[in-house]
């Protein structure tokens, strides 16, 4: 029998209970549940409407149902009568299939079936910034060479503490906090884990970093690129594949230390990461981050190329140890659960087919990417990701066409509402409509 909810919210004194779900855009949606109907919900879930969320529905829709997960159960640190849990999308007495958390078991289940797991931890990078978005917080933040300045990390020591005190607490495992590239940019580092529960983490991090910050009086935004001249918003991930207690992806003898399973789990990422970047880089704002020009620090520390490497950041793909690689394609609005989903479906597809990744190339691509004039580039814009996504047959397949069909929908309506007011050209400023609409991605 399964972890009764009731029973620990007595335990844990906790009186309310946010049964969340995240829509196709990344969204959080939650209802506030007190502890005495806990036990239905536990058992029936959550209703809501599906039009009213961003999920391929009509107000004609029957109701939908958020059935929360005993296992992803978050006490709030800061205010322990709430506590917060991650939920899977019923309706009709089925899974909704175009509904991200769904979607990532699926793949799961898919790799599962081999005898494989994925393991992942995800670098989330943040800016801390007025509340009316216009600047960064800290007026004296202003070195062209921000990275790991002490001054500045020390200066948000009461916000960094509190935050970090939270996983702590939550058995995160948090091992260190920066200053980041940027100006007004911070990153916070936990324990890598079961990628669907590093995806639950993920999105209550960024629930967790924008509450604290309000309560501090700023504003925190994951936006892929909140000012033209400083580094985005990136969040990298560290992929590892294991069976049991064993790393699949770990091989001593070579070179890079990848197995050859390892190698066509990443042919299959890097064959795929066109279409994926509909994904990991969901925003229009997010084409500002990548195939960008060199920002005030001298490098936008994103990709441009689909290529990897070994332990070098001018790549998509880095392989930083043995055992496990990085892919450095995500930004900040990635929806925390198709940003796992995605790497496990091409990934998937890598070791189906036996896909080769090529040979690492072992050079600065910012610097040298002319000399490799046939090495594919990543989209330019988010018309042209989705449009990938759309013609690629294996994701599609993987996915199931309608739900990718659902997605694009979606997506291609958001950048209709878009064109209405401006257009986009990543050599102009940024514009309203993308502050408007990311800033609180």
């Amino acid at each position: 029998m399964g972890k009764n909810l009731f029973k620990i919210a007595k335990q844990k004194k906790i009186k309310y209970f946010l049964i969340s779900f995240v829509d196709l855009f990344g969204v959080l949606r939650s209802k506030l549940v007190p502890t005495r109907a806990i036990k239905e919900m536990q058992k029936s879930g959550a209703g809501f409407a599906g039009f009213a969320a961003w999920l391929d529905m009509t107000p004609a829709d029957a109701d939908m149902f958020a059935i929360p997960d005993p296992n992803s159960l978050i006490q709030l640190p800061w205010n322990k009568e709430v506590g917060w849990l991650a939920s899977d999308l019923w309706m009709n007495g089925k899974p909704v299939e175009a509904s991200p958390r769904v979607m990532l078991k699926n793949q799961i289940n898919n790799l599962n079936s081999q005898g494989l797991s994925m393991k992942s931890g995800v670098e989330c990078e943040y800016f801390l910034i007025s509340s009316n978005g216009s600047n960064i917080a800290d007026p004296r933040d202003t070195q062209s060479k921000p990275c790991y300045d002490q001054s500045a990390l020390m200066r948000r020591y009461d916000l960094i503490k509190e935050i970090c005190d939270c996983m702590i607490e939550m058995g995160w495992n948090p091992y260190q906090n920066d200053h980041e590239d940027a100006n007004g940019q911070f990153e916070m580092n936990w324990d890598f884990s079961n990628c669907l529960v590093t995806a639950d983490r993920h999105t209550f991090f960024k629930f967790m970093v924008k509450t604290i910050a309000e309560k501090h009086g700023l504003r925190a935004t994951f936006m892929p690129k909140p000012f033209q001249n400083l580094t985005g918003n990136g969040c990298h991930a560290h992929i590892s594949v294991w069976k049991g207690k064993k790393n699949v992806f770990l091989d001593n003898n070579d070179k890079l230390g990848l197995s050859k399973i390892a190698y066509n789990f990443l042919g299959g990422v890097i064959k795929n990461a066109d279409s994926l970047s509909a994904f990991f880089n969901p925003t229009i704002n997010s084409y500002r981050r990548i195939n960008a020009p060199p920002t005030m620090s001298g490098a936008t520390w994103s990709p441009s190329s689909i290529s990897y490497t070994g332990n070098n950041r001018t790549h998509m793909i880095r392989i930083p140890d043995p055992g496990r690689f990085e892919l450095r394609l995500m930004d900040g609005s990635a929806n925390p659960y198709l940003l796992q989903a995605g790497v496990l479906a091409a990934g998937l597809h890598g070791i189906k087919n036996k896909i080769y990744p090529g040979k690492p190339l072992d050079c600065n691509m910012y610097t040298d990417y002319k000399k490799y004039p046939n090495l594919p580039k990543l989209p330019d814009n988010l018309e042209q990701s989705l449009e990938k996504l759309k013609n690629n047959k294996k994701m599609n397949k993987s996915f199931g066409e309608s739900v990718i069909n659902s997605y694009l929908k979606l997506r291609n309506s958001e950048i209709e509402e878009f064109k209405k007011k401006e257009i986009f050209n990543k050599t102009k400023p940024i514009t309203k409509w993308e502050k408007e609409n990311t800033l609180d991605c």
